[in-house]
C-alpha cells in the first residue's frame, strides 16, 4: 500500500502495558496525557519517500499489521508477527510514523510497544497499542524488521474518526487546526474543515521537550528559532542533530513563513512574535500594541475565544497595550494563539517545554538476609517519568527469570529483587534526564539460632504432652519425627509454627506415644531431639488420712533451684500436692499473702495440683514466694525462688573516636543494667544525615565497646547508634551519635628537596599530594628542628598555599631537619622529610652559562621583528653579568638587558639591519668568569636585480641575462622570479620559480606578440619588492615573411575652444537660486575656468559648476545683490582658448506690505 508523506506526530513514552491481538478499537479508553501535536501539511510530491534500498525485503513477516480505524477516545492495537526459524539472532524491530519519526522513543501514555516470543512456535509477536486515539493521530505507519542481512518493511495507515456530536453543530471542527491538502490525502474517514492561513501547521512543543541526558546538566535554555534564524543553510542538518529536532524540513517552512516580510497592519503598530517559548508550570506574558488605545481585542486559543475566568488568564489593557498572561503553563497551552481587532489579526505559537526530571528523594542504603525481597525506592519530580536503573555501571532489564521488577506508582519509582542472593551485593544506581542516586546493597547469611531446645517430658494418661522450640527465623518451617518416622497432625496430634515457635501437642497420651521426638528445620543440617515418657498411676484408695505433701525438685534460694523467667512472660508455678484430705493452699510472698486482689495474679488448686499465675512478670515481681499446705493431718511448707530477666538498658550515646577515607572508629560505654543477664555483645547500626534508613553493620553480636565501620562514603555525613544484647534479646537503641563526616587526611606531600640556600635562609620546593580527597587542601605546614633535638619548631604562623617556602633569618652553621605536611579538614597528613639534615651556609658555585642549543648557530631574524633571548646560568654569590657587542658595551638604547640570580635577557623591541653582529655575554664571579657569543643576523628583502637585457632572439626564443642585486638583504640570494607579459594585454606570467643562474632562455613564446620580461631576486625572507624590467621589447616574426606595414599620416584631429551657446544676460530676485549656461567645444576636451568680476570661482563654496556633454552650467546659490556683476566663462586646451561673458542682476525682494501698497 503506497504510504501517504505526512510529518510524524510526536507521541507520549509508552509504560508497561500489553495491546490486543489485532487492529481493532478498544473500550475503556485510558485517561488521556498530553496530546501529540497536530500534524503538518503534506510534502509535495516530489518528496515522496524512496524505497529502502538497505538490503533486499525477504518476506520475514508472517502476519503483517494492517490498517485500521478508530473513533477519538478509543483504543487500537496493531500486530506483527515473525518467524524466527531461519533467523540467527533475534530479529529488531521499529515502528515509524510518516517517513522518519521512530516511535521507540515516543512511547508513554499514548502510545504503548510489546514483545512477545512463544518457544514452541519460534514466533516473535511484536504489537503496537495506541491509547486515547486523538485527531492527529491519523496517518501513514511503517513497520521494519532486520536480523542480521535481511530486512522487511510493510506500511499500514490509521484513520482516526470524530466522536459524534449533535446533528448541526462541530465545535471541534470550528478550531481544528488542519488542512484540506491533509484531508483529501488521508481519504473520506479523516474529517476535516478549511482552515485559515495558519491551518496545517506543525506544533512542535513536543520536540522542543528536552531529551534523557547522560550527563546532568544545567545548562541554561536555547532559542532553536533564533539559532537557525541566524545560521547559514549549511549549518541546518549539524543544528537538528545537536538539538534533538526530528522534522527539520517542517521547522524550515515554518522559519519560511515567519521571515516574509509582514504587510503594513492599520490595526496593530507591533504585533505578536512569531513563536514563545516557556517551560512548564511557569507564567508567560503576550503582549501587542494597537493603533487604537479605545479599541478591544479579542484573544483565542485554536481558534476558540478564551474567556476570562480564574486566575488561568489574566487580560490587560494599559494605553495602546494589550496583554494576555497565561499562568501555572501546562501542555495543554502549547497551542496556537490569536489577537483580533476588527477584521485584523496577529497569530503566534506557545511551545511549553517540560522541565528536566529530578530525583527528589534519594535511594537509601539497605543490609538485609540472604533470601529476603528487597525494595529500593526514589522519588522523582514529574509522574509518569522514565528512569533507567543500573548495578555497578551495568543497566538492569527484565530478564526471563524475573530477577528484577520494576514498579512506578505516581512519582515513586521501585526497584524490587526476589529472594537476594550475595550476587545481589553492590551499588545501585537510579538515573533520570535531570540527576541520578546511588546506594549500596548488602546481602548477609545467617546462622539459625535456637533460643529455646525442646526438652524431655514425663506424663500420665490421659494427660496433654506439648514439645516446644524457639529459633531465631521466623520463616523457617521445619518437620516433627518419632523414632524416624515423620509425625502427622490427626485428631490427637496437633502440630504449629506461630513466628518463631513451633509446637508439637499430644492429647490424651497413650502408651504408644512414648519414644524420641526430634524437630529438623528445612535446610538447616542440624535437629533438636527430646523424649517422651509414659508413667502409670496406680491409685489405691487406703481409708485414712494422709498429711499434706509438697512434691518439689527447685525448693531452696540456691542458683539451681531459682526459677527465671522473662519479663513481659507469664509466671506459672504448678506444685504437685499430696494429702488426704484435700488441703488448703496458702501463696505469699515475703510477709504478704497473694491473693487475687490484683489482676495479674491468679491461684487455682485443683486435685493434686496447686498453680501459682503471673500474667506479664515484671522487675519488681522477682523474689521468693511460699507455698503453705494444711489439712487436718498436717502441713507442710516449700519456698521458691523466682528470678525475672529482661534485655539490657540501651548503652549510652557512641562517640567518634577518629576518622578515615571511608570508615570511623566509633566507641561507646555499656548499658548501666543489663537486664538480669551477661551482656553479650552489640548491634551498631548508621545512617546517612539525610535518610531516615538505619542500615545494620553486624549480625552476630559484637563483644566489645570500640568497632571500626567501613565502607562508607567519602564526604557524606553519618549517624550511629548502638544496641545491647543479653540472652533474652536486644535493647532499644541508643542516642545517635553527633554526626560526622568520614574524611582522610591526604596524602604526603612529594618531591621536598632543597631550592637554594645562604648564609641565613633556605628555600624548598615540593610538589600537591597525590591524594587530596573529598575536603579542600587548605595549605602546607613547614617545620624545621636541630639536629640532635626532637622539637620541630613551624617556619611561619598558619598554613601557606604555595609548593614553594624560603625560610629566613637561619642561624649560620646549624644543621636543620626539615619537614612539610599537608592539611584539609581532617587533619595533617603524614609528614614530607629532607633524607638529611641541611647545613646553612653559602654554598660557593663556579659561573657558568648554559647556552641553550638554539643559541649555538646564527640566529636569524626578520627585520622589525621582537628579539627576546633567554640565557640561564649558575654561580653563587650572585655573579656580575656583562654584554657585549662587536666589542664594545651595550647602550640601552641600543638594547635592553634584564639580569636575575638565574638568567639574563636579550630583548630588541624592534630590529634594524644593525643590530646584525656578534653579541658577547660574560658571568663573573671575583675572578672567575665564563663567556659565550651569539650570532644574530637580521635580513630583509633583497633589492631588485641590476642590468636585465635581452641577449638573444631565435624562432619562438628570447635569451635574458641579468647580474645579482646590490643589496641580498644580508642574507644569500637563493633564486629569482622570471616573468613575462604580452605588451597588448600586459599580465605577466611566471616562466621561472626559484631560478639560481643570472641567465635563462624563455622559449614558447606566440608567433605575432610582442614581448616585455621582468626578474625579482628571492632570498630568505622573500621576493624583491621591486623587479628589473626590460628596455626593449621583443616581436615574435613568423619564419620566413617580413611584414612591412604601410605608413600612413595621422590626421590632427585637435581642435581650439569655441563656445557654441553663449552666456544670456539675467536679472535675478535675491534669495532664489540662479543658473548660467553656455555651451563648449573642443579637442582635446578643453579645461573650464568660472570668473565674476575677472575672480577666479572654482574653490568658492557658494558656486557650483557642472559640465555635461558640453554644456556647462553654474549654479548661483540663494545669491543677494553682491552677487550681481559680470560672470566669464573661460574653456582652454592646447589648440588655443575661448572666452565668453554676461552680466548678472540681483533684484532684492519686495516686502508683502509693500505689495500690497502697490496694488492700491
Amino acid at each position: 500500500m503506497p504510504e501517504p508523506i505526512k510529518k510524524p506526530a510526536p507521541a507520549e513514552a509508552p509504560a508497561e502495558g500489553a495491546g490486543e491481538s489485532e487492529a481493532k478499537p478498544e473500550q475503556n479508553p485510558a485517561p488521556p496525557a498530553a496530546a501529540p501535536t497536530p500534524e503538518e501539511p503534506p510534502a509535495p510530491a516530489e518528496d515522496v519517500q524512496p524505497p529502502d534500498t538497505r538490503q533486499d525485503l525477504t518476506g520475514l513477516f508472517t502476519e503483517k499489521p494492517q490498517s485500521g480505524e478508530v473513533t477519538v477516545g478509543e483504543n487500537i492495537t496493531f500486530v506483527a508477527k515473525v518467524n524466527a526459524e531461519s533467523l540467527l539472532k533475534k530479529p529488531t524491530i521499529k515502528w515509524f510514523k510518516g517517513k522518519w519519526m521512530d516511535l521507540a522513543s515516543k512511547s508513554g501514555k499514548h502510545l504503548q510497544l510489546k514483545e512477545t516470543y512463544d518457544r514452541n512456535t519460534k514466533v516473535y509477536t511484536f504489537e503496537m497499542q495506541i491509547i486515547a486515539a486523538k485527531p492527529n493521530f491519523a496517518g501513514a505507519y511503517r513497520c521494519e524488521v532486520a536480523s542480521r542481512n535481511k530486512f522487511d518493511s510493510c506500511n499500514f495507515e490509521l484513520a482516526v474518526h470524530e466522536a459524534r456530536a449533535p446533528e448541526g453543530l462541530d465545535i471541534r471542527a470550528a478550531f481544528r487546526r488542519t488542512s484540506e491538502a491533509t484531508k483529501k490525502r488521508s481519504g473520506p474517514s479523516l474529517s476535516s474543515t478549511d482552515g485559515n492561513e495558519d491551518s496545517g501547521e506543525l506544533d512542535f512543543s513536543a520536540l522542543l521537550k528536552k531529551r534523557e541526558a547522560v550527563q546532568t546538566s544545567s545548562d541554561p535554555d536555547v532559542d532553536i528559532w533564533k539559532i537557525l534564524s541566524s545560521a547559514p543553510a549549511s549549518e541546518y542538518e549539524k543544528i537538528a542533530f545537536q538539538h534533538g529536532i526530528t522534522d527539520l524540513r517542517g521547522m524550515l517552512k515554518r522559519l519560511k513563513k515567519m521571515k516574509k516580510e509582514e504587510k503594513k497592519s492599520e490595526a496593530f503598530l507591533k504585533k505578536l512574535d512569531p513563536a514563545y517559548q516557556v517551560t512548564k508550570g511557569q507564567k508567560i506574558k503576550l503582549a501587542v500594541e494597537v493603533a487604537n488605545e479605545d479599541v478591544e481585542v479579542k484573544w483565542l486559543k485554536n481558534g476558540q475565544e478564551i474567556q476570562p475566568t480564574g486566575s488561568k488568564y489574566i487580560f490587560e489593557s494599559v494605553g495602546n497595550m494589550r496583554y494576555l498572561t497565561i499562568s501555572n503553563c501546562s501542555l495543554a497551552d502549547d497551542a496556537a494563539y490569536c489577537c483580533i481587532v476588527g477584521e485584523e489579526k496577529c497569530t503566534t505559537e506557545l511551545f511549553v517545554k517540560e522541565p528536566p526530571v529530578t530525583i527528589v528523594k534519594n535511594l537509601e542504603d539497605q543490609m538485609v538476609m540472604k533470601g529476603e525481597r528487597v525494595e529500593l525506592e526514589c522519588e522523582v519530580s514529574e509522574e509518569g517519568a522514565n528512569v533507567k536503573w543500573e548495578k555497578d555501571g551495568v543497566e538492569l532489564t527484565r530478564d526471563e527469570s524475573f530477577k528484577y521488577r520494576f514498579k512506578k506508582d505516581g512519582c515513586k519509582h521501585v526497584l524490587i529483587i526476589n529472594e537476594a542472593t550475595k550476587e545481589d551485593c553492590g551499588h545501585y544506581k537510579v538515573k533520570t534526564n535531570g540527576g541520578e542516586s546511588m546506594a549500596e546493597l548488602l546481602v548477609q547469611e545467617k546462622e539459625l539460632e535456637v533460643y529455646q531446645s525442646i526438652a524431655d517430658l514425663t506424663v500420665k494418661a490421659k494427660d496433654q504432652a506439648v514439645f516446644k522450640c524457639e529459633v531465631s527465623d521466623e520463616n523457617v518451617r521445619g518437620t516433627w519425627y518419632k523414632n524416624g518416622v515423620e509425625v502427622k497432625a490427626d485428631a490427637r496430634i496437633n502440630i504449629t509454627h506461630i513466628g518463631r515457635n513451633h509446637k508439637l501437642t499430644i492429647d490424651e497420651v497413650k502408651p504408644e506415644d512414648e519414644g524420641d521426638y526430634t524437630f529438623v528445620p528445612d535446610g538447616y543440617a542440624f535437629n533438636l531431639s527430646a523424649k517422651l515418657n509414659f508413667l502409670e498411676v496406680k491409685i489405691d484408695f487406703v481409708p485414712r488420712q494422709d498429711p499434706p505433701k509438697i512434691h518439689l525438685d527447685c525448693m531452696g534460694r540456691t542458683a539451681e533451684s531459682t526459677i527465671v523467667v522473662v519479663a513481659g512472660n507469664k509466671l506459672r508455678l504448678d506444685v504437685p500436692i499430696t494429702g488426704d484430705p484435700a488441703p488448703t493452699v496458702i501463696w505469699t510472698k515475703g510477709e504478704k499473702v497473694i491473693t487475687e486482689g490484683d489482676g495479674r495474679v491468679h491461684v487455682e488448686t485443683t486435685k493434686g495440683h496447686c498453680i501459682f499465675t503471673l500474667e506479664g512478670a515484671e522487675r519488681q515481681d522477682e523474689g521468693i514466694y511460699s507455698v503453705v499446705v494444711r489439712n487436718p493431718a498436717g502441713e507442710d511448707t516449700a519456698d521458691i525462688n523466682v528470678k525475672v530477666v529482661d534485655v539490657p538498658d540501651p548503652p549510652q550515646a557512641p562517640t567518634i573516636l577518629s576518622m578515615g577515607e571511608d570508615s570511623c572508629v566509633v566507641h561507646w560505654e555499656p548499658p548501666l543494667f543489663d537486664g538480669g543477664q551477661p551482656v553479650i555483645g552489640y548491634v551498631i547500626e548508621r545512617k546517612k544525615i539525610k535518610s531516615f534508613r538505619w542500615m545494620r553493620l553486624n549480625f552476630d553480636p559484637y563483644p566489645k565497646t570500640t568497632y571500626e565501620a567501613r565502607r562508607m562514603i567519602e564526604g557524606v555525613a553519618y549517624e550511629m547508634r548502638v544496641y545491647a544484647v543479653n540472652s533474652i534479646g536486644m535493647s532499644r537503641h541508643s542516642p545517635a551519635s553527633q554526626p560526622f563526616v568520614p574524611i582522610a587526611p591526604t596524602s604526603e606531600p612529594i618531591g621536598l628537596c632543597v631550592d637554594d640556600v645562604s648564609d641565613t635562609s633556605i628555600v624548598l620546593k615540593w610538589r600537591r599530594p597525590e591524594r587530596i580527597g573529598s575536603a579542600e587542601l587548605e595549605g602546607y605546614g613547614v617545620e624545621y628542628c636541630k639536629e640532635g633535638t626532637d622539637e620541630w619548631i613551624p617556619a611561619m604562623e598558619g598554613l601557606t598555599d604555595r609548593t614553594s617556602m624560603t625560610i629566613k633569618d637561619l642561624t649560620t652553621g646549624d644543621k636543620l631537619q626539615f619537614r612539610v605536611r599537608a592539611y584539609n579538614t581532617a587533619g595533617p597528613s603524614a609528614a614530607a622529610t629532607l633524607a638529611q639534615p641541611v647545613t646553612i651556609r653559602e654554598i660557593m658555585q663556579r659561573p657558568k652559562i648554559w647556552l641553550p642549543r638554539n643559541l649555538r648557530q646564527t640566529l636569524i631574524k626578520k627585520v622589525g621583528d621582537t628579539v627576546n633571548i633567554v640565557i640561564p646560568f649558575q654561580g653563587k654569590p650572585r655573579p656580575k653579568v656583562t654584554w657585549s657587542k662587536d666589542g664594545e658595551a651595550l647602550s640601552p638604547q641600543f638594547a635592553s638587558v634584564r639580569n636575575s640570580e638565574i638568567d639574563t635577557i636579550l630583548f630588541i623591541r624592534k630590529t634594524e639591519r644593525k643590530h646584525s653582529g656578534q653579541y658577547d655575554l660574560q658571568v663573573q664571579i671575583e675572578n672567575v668568569a665564563d663567556t659565550s657569543k651569539i650570532m644574530l643576523q637580521i635580513v630583509d628583502l633583497p633589492g631588485p636585480p641590476q642590468a636585465l637585457k635581452i641577449v638573444d632572439v631565435w624562432g619562438f626564443n628570447v635569451a635574458l641575462e641579468w647580474k645579482p642585486p646590490k643589496d641580498n638583504g644580508n642574507c644569500e640570494i637563493t633564486g629569482y622570479n622570471i616573468q613575462k607579459a604580452d605588451k597588448k594585454t600586459m599580465e605577466w606570467y611566471t616562466v621561472y620559480e626559484q631560478y639560481r643562474r643570472t641567465n635563462c632562455v624563455v622559449s614558447d613564446l606566440i608567433m605575432g606578440n610582442e614581448y616585455v620580461f621582468r626578474v625579482f631576486a628571492i632570498n630568505l625572507v622573500g621576493l624583491s619588492q621591486d623587479p628589473c624590467e626590460t628596455k626593449d621589447s621583443v616581436f615574435i616574426h613568423k619564419t620566413g615573411i617580413a611584414y612591412k606595414p604601410p605608413t600612413y599620416k595621422e590626421h590632427d584631429f585637435s581642435q581650439a575652444p569655441k563656445f557654441t551657446h553663449p552666456l544670456v544676460n539675467r536679472s535675478v530676485i535675491a534669495g532664489y537660486n540662479a543658473t548660467l549656461s553656455c555651451s563648449v567645444s573642443g579637442i582635446p576636451k578643453p579645461k573650464v575656468t568660472w570668473y565674476k568680476n575677472k575672480m577666479d570661482i572654482s574653490h568658492e563654496a557658494k558656486y557650483r559648476m557642472l559640465s555635461k556633454q558640453g554644456v556647462l552650467t553654474l549654479e548661483i546659490r540663494k545669491p543677494c545683490p553682491f552677487d550681481g556683476g559680470v560672470y566669464m566663462c573661460k574653456a582652454v586646451n592646447d589648440s588655443g582658448e575661448d572666452i565668453v561673458e554676461c552680466k548678472l542682476e540681483v533684484r532684492p525682494q519686495i516686502p508683502k506690505e509693500e505689495k500690497k501698497d502697490a496694488k492700491k
